[in-house]
């Protein structure tokens, strides 16, 4: 028993510092009524030139239609390694998506950007829906999506 405390009481140690250095982002996403199935939605981070640096949040029922969040896609090849206990269901048209995700320190107000890919069954795909920079002065703001958004907004 001691030894489950010690272990317990070393690896509490070790991550806690890596929990206090992240902030919680909440992110808002409002569909368009758009006539469609339900969208597939995938948040990632990248940097300022658009490279993928970590993911967010993917919104999708099925695995089999990852491919059509073509940039997420191209970037993490769709492993579910890179989004282990960071997904939901997809998103119906008119609906609203909220979800709250860690985000280190270091990444906000440093260049980087939230990018989120949608997708419809049978429709166009839209990579690069959304792209807004990670700074304290953008979160909520509302923007505007390229396709199936009517607005987004985040939070920390």
């Amino acid at each position: 028993m001691k030894t489950l405390a010690t272990i317990l009481a070393a690896t509490t140690a070790l991550t806690a510092p890596g929990l206090a250095n992240a902030a919680q982002v909440t992110l808002e996403t409002k569909l368009r009524s758009y006539g469609g199935e339900d969208a597939y939605l995938a948040y990632y981070i990248t940097d300022a030139q658009g490279n993928y640096v970590r993911h967010l949040w993917v919104a999708s029922g099925k695995t089999r239609w990852w491919d059509h969040l073509r940039n997420w896609y191209a970037a993490t090849g769709g492993s579910s390694g890179e989004i282990a206990g960071l997904s939901g269901a997809s998103v119906g048209s008119g609906r609203t998506l909220t979800v709250t995700v860690d985000v280190e320190d270091a990444l906000i107000n440093a260049g980087y950007q939230i990018r989120m890919d949608a997708a419809v069954e049978h429709m166009p795909d839209s990579p690069a829906e959304i792209v807004v920079p990670l700074e304290t002065g953008a979160a909520g703001q509302a923007v505007v999506g390229r396709g199936y958004v009517a607005s987004f907004t985040f939070d920390m």
